[in-house]
């Protein structure tokens, strides 16, 4: 039976080694009724254009507790929609610019990728904020095609790095880590580029010859001076958060308060996320859950593919690639994933 995918245009990769991971970034949220055991969804509205805020009278009335990762007394936080209005809000609690706010880490001060703010929140977690600190400005000759960066963004505009490949040529800098937010790359503002732009323009830097990036790294408590990590792949822990719900992040319509992904939601998510990988260059668990919801419940390869195109319609993925995840998603269903 014929997919129908002929009127998308074929994807070429974006990235081979220098990988793309955004971050959901809307958090519109309605029908809040029945919080307890239930999750609650962000969307991804703050880097595209979508659906408008949600007024106030439907906006959440959850409180999150806040702290500055290197140190602040502890604020509350609530009614807001995206991230955009999350940093806002951050920036309200300790009178400091949204725009100083590079990231979000859940239950940790740390900057661990695991715990990474993207597209769940836990309705108990505990939201730390990563501020901008030192910048550095490091002349790189690239000496192989691939750097040995992974780049993600934060939904508001800013692309940092989430990974650094042992042995790879970043690593063997050692002021290079982690957390860093890119500013320019050979005198080119980066800032409000998405995560695929910078890993592309990183890719695309000419092999044998120098080139100059300018870094930010987030303000660091003193416990955690002279750490670095190389970052881990994402994908081995869809769910993020320790209490009795998730915030669910959507790319459209209002977040839910749902139920924690099923066995087989989650053995399908970690899949679809490496078959992204795979053809596409990046790690996006949100994106994998959101094909899978739309998936699970479709006849055929044929309907699942008309579903992609209404929703994910931009990303124009190729027809092996939506076979591939037909097959990932009927595999998880009868357990041979």
């Amino acid at each position: 039976m014929p997919l129908g995918l002929g009127r998308r245009k074929k994807a070429s990769p974006l990235v081979e080694n220098e990988e793309g991971e955004p971050i959901r970034a809307g958090l519109n949220v309605a029908g809040m009724d029945g919080l307890d055991g239930g999750v609650v969804g962000l969307g991804e509205g703050a880097a595209s254009e979508g659906l408008p805020p949600p007024p106030n009278s439907m906006r959440p009335r959850l409180i999150f507790h806040t702290q500055l990762a290197h140190g602040s007394p502890t604020g509350r936080i609530e009614g807001f929609s995206n991230v955009r209005e999350l940093y806002a809000k951050i920036g309200e609690a300790f009178g400091i610019p949204a725009s100083e706010v590079m990231f979000c880490t859940l239950n940790t001060h740390k900057v661990d990728m695991d715990k990474l703010l993207g597209g769940q929140i836990g309705l108990e977690d505990f939201i730390f904020a990563h501020v901008k600190g030192q910048k550095k400005e490091i002349e790189v000759f690239k000496g192989e095609d691939a750097l040995g960066l992974t780049i993600t963004d934060n939904g508001a505009g800013y692309a940092f790095i989430k990974r650094i490949r042992e042995g790879s040529i970043i690593h063997q800098i050692q002021v290079i880590n982690v957390g860093d937010m890119i500013e320019s790359i050979n005198g080119h503002r980066l800032i409000g580029c998405r995560h695929y732009e910078v890993a592309k323009m990183l890719k695309e830097l000419p092999r044998g010859k120098m080139f100059t990036i300018k870094l930010v790294e987030p303000l660091k408590a003193f416990d955690m001076i002279g750490q670095r990590s190389g970052g881990s792949r994402s994908g081995s822990g869809v769910q993020l958060g320790t209490g009795r719900g998730t915030l669910r992040l959507r790319s459209k319509g209002p977040a839910t308060v749902e139920e924690l992904p099923s066995a087989f939601e989650e053995k399908a998510i970690e899949k679809v996320d490496d078959l992204l990988e795979s053809y596409m260059g990046i790690r996006d668990s949100e994106l994998a859950a959101t094909m899978v919801e739309l998936g699970k419940d479709k006849k055929n390869p044929d309907e699942f593919a008309e579903a992609l195109d209404e929703t994910l319609g931009d990303f124009a993925f190729p027809d092996e690639f939506v076979f591939d995840v037909w097959g990932a998603i009927g595999d998880a269903k009868v357990g041979r994933v």
